[in-house]
């Protein structure tokens, strides 16, 4: 059982780590889509990077999924050779692993409304008429199709992961 939960262990790694290799490869095409949508709108582009929006790999959209990573393949690595830690420490970690990546999800389906906050927050009154779902539309449209495919793979494997290794951990 400690042999199957490293192999879901290892794939939830992947997981995470397929966020910030996507967002690096396609963040800046997703940007100027942005910054397209915003001179549409009359806007100037600078926009996002005043208010620390960005689609590329950068700070925590590649520190989070890494650490992430990092800890799954370091209780992959202990369930492997059978060290009891990585039994503890999964009924630990594999909890926050199911919040953390349900918080995602939360955080990608109120982008909208999160962004308009942030925007009203700041009280530029430039920002407040900004047409906050169509620039997120236009950054989405500067990844490739399959991306969306791969969020769901993602979450479902994260998901699904999660939990299937706290279930044989139980049956264990």
């Amino acid at each position: 059982m400690p042999t199957l939960a490293a192999i879901l262990q290892l794939l939830i790694a992947v997981a995470f780590v397929s966020i910030p290799v996507v967002r690096h490869r396609y963040g800046t095409t997703a940007a100027a889509a942005a910054e397209a949508e915003l001179a549409r709108q009359r806007v100037p582009g600078t926009v996002l990077a005043d208010n620390g929006i960005s689609f590329d790999a950068s700070g925590h959209e590649t520190a989070a999924p890494a650490g992430v990573a990092a800890v799954m393949v370091t209780l992959a690595a202990l369930n492997l050779a059978g060290n009891p830690w990585g039994e503890t420490l999964g009924w630990i970690v594999m909890p926050l692993v199911l919040l953390g990546n349900g918080l995602i999800v939360w955080s990608n389906l109120t982008a909208a409304d999160s962004v308009r906050a942030a925007f009203r927050r700041k009280g530029d009154p430039v920002l407040l008429r900004v047409d906050v779902p169509a620039l997120l539309k236009a950054a989405e449209s500067g990844f490739p199709a399959w991306v969306r495919i791969q969020q769901y793979v993602r979450n479902t494997v994260v998901f699904a992961g999660a939990a299937l290794v706290l279930a044989v951990t139980a049956l264990a």
